[in-house]
């Protein structure tokens, strides 16, 4: 089975499993505890602060250790806004954000506060000008992760923190994704991480509060982890995220440079492997291992399942999820096709002879998904130079599929109007008219659901 799903969670580092293993004889004890175990506890805590600070680049007095990178986000954001609340009640996040911080916000503005989103172009990064834009007067706290968990695009946060800094505001990175490949540039005032995402286990998260920075923890607290993070620390699995750290740090520039022509090399064969397919993100700044790509005419769940079959582990962001059934927030804020998407994120140490098998199979999944699925024979009848495509109670991406089989029985100039009650039309339907060249004139209310309307431009 081939792994290509890093980017969810790499595979616990040999180093890891190492040092969490060595440290279980000497780091079960309390570590505040001042008779010998507790000191050896102390002893593995504190060196394991020291190193993990050094990675980051900042002071050890500055680090705590958290339950998960989930937690250190809420901890991260509510601490900051509480101890800034003199100041204002807003905060600025991107739309791209990780779903931890987009919830943080969620919760900030139940609670009376202002938010502000700030937009991404077509590749999935933000312009720093909208940072600046959205800044006020009472701005509390701004958030952006260092690069995108989905399609891998990375942010100008060096860019974006200089302008939070002038203008007197805190700016939070979100390194999940990128802390393995190095630190994090710019004049940042907090950052989050989480162990899991480069080889270290499951459980390990960190913030890192920079000196100067108002800050006041919110819900119960104790005396461990600065009063930022209660409970016992988890010391072995601590010991072993830092030491994971380390270990891939040493080899990631070499590995980074074997990762970016893989992924180059899937992101050039596969649009000319399989016919209807958009690469999406930023095609230069963006992080080593992750490549993402969607596919017309295909639900993105059935391709992971039969991509599953054929030994390789991806992931989606379709909106079709079993879960939710809800479009992906970053495709969605990208304006790109949310239907058929996957995202192969590579390993460090990934064969290559892996990846050029899965583009020997992919295309075969692909037509096999198209096969299945199927394009039920369209409703239309014909309105002068319109068709109308009633695919009322039908699924993405059927809708899509019956539109582009009907839009060559329009003349050019023609419309045609589609009808769905499904919400990832509204994000589908103009994504396929960029993909193909076709003008999406808008849509209007109907009788049932809602009416795309397209013009057929070739």
């Amino acid at each position: 089975m081939a792994y290509f799903d890093a980017a969810s969670a790499a595979p616990l580092h040999p180093v890891a499993r190492q040092a969490l293993l060595a440290s279980l004889d000497d780091g079960w004890a309390d570590p505040a505890r001042l008779y010998r175990e507790g000191r050896k506890a102390r002893m593995l805590l504190d060196a394991a602060r020291e190193a993990a600070a050094e990675a980051v680049g900042c002071r050890a007095d500055e680090m705590v250790f958290t339950p998960s990178g989930t937690r250190a986000v809420h901890t991260g954001v509510a601490g900051a806004l509480a101890g800034r609340r003199r100041t204002g009640r807003h905060l600025i996040v991107s739309a791209v954000e990780h779903s931890s911080v987009l919830h943080s916000a969620e919760v900030f503005e139940a609670a009376g506060g202002t938010v502000d989103r700030v937009a991404v172009g077509r590749g999935g990064a933000v312009d720093a000008a909208g940072y600046s834009a959205a800044l006020r007067a009472d701005t509390a706290l701004a958030v952006l992760q260092s690069a995108n968990h989905e399609v891998g695009t990375v942010q100008p946060v060096a860019e974006v923190a200089g302008i939070c800094r002038a203008a007197g505001v805190p700016l939070l990175v979100d390194a999940a994704q990128s802390l393995g490949w190095g630190p994090v540039e710019g004049d940042w005032s907090l950052l989050t991480a989480s162990a899991h995402k480069w080889g270290g286990p499951s459980g390990v998260g960190l913030l890192v509060v920079r000196k100067g920075v108002r800050f006041a923890a919110q819900g119960p607290v104790d005396e461990r982890e600065s009063g930022r993070a209660a409970g016992f620390e988890n010391i072995p699995a601590i010991v072993a995220a830092v030491a994971s750290l380390r270990a891939v740090r040493a080899g990631a520039d070499q590995e980074a440079v074997r990762l970016r022509e893989l992924t180059a090399r899937i992101r050039t064969r596969v649009p000319e492997l399989v016919p209807d397919v958009e690469v999406v993100g930023d095609a230069r700044r963006r992080l080593p291992g992750i490549v993402t790509f969607s596919c017309l005419y295909v639900d993105g769940e059935a391709l992971l399942h039969e991509l599953d079959r054929a030994g390789f582990s991806v992931s989606s962001g379709s909106s079709c999820t079993s879960s939710t059934l809800t479009p992906s927030h970053v495709l969605r804020a990208m304006g790109v096709l949310t239907e058929g998407n996957v995202r192969v994120s590579l390993p460090m140490g990934v064969a290559e002879t892996d990846v050029e098998r899965f583009l020997d199979v992919l295309p075969g999944a692909v037509a096999s998904v198209r096969e299945k699925l199927g394009a039920p024979a369209p409703a239309t009848r014909v309105r002068a130079a319109e068709l109308v495509v009633d695919s009322l109670g039908k699924r993405c991406p059927i809708p899509v599929i019956e539109l582009a089989k009907v839009i060559g029985e329009v003349p050019v100039g023609g419309t045609v109007r589609v009808l769905s009650d499904d919400e990832a039309a509204r994000l589908d339907i103009p994504a396929w008219c960029e993909m193909r060249g076709q003008e999406y004139l808008g849509e209007e209310p109907a009788e049932r659901g809602t009416a795309y309307l397209v013009r057929r431009l070739g």
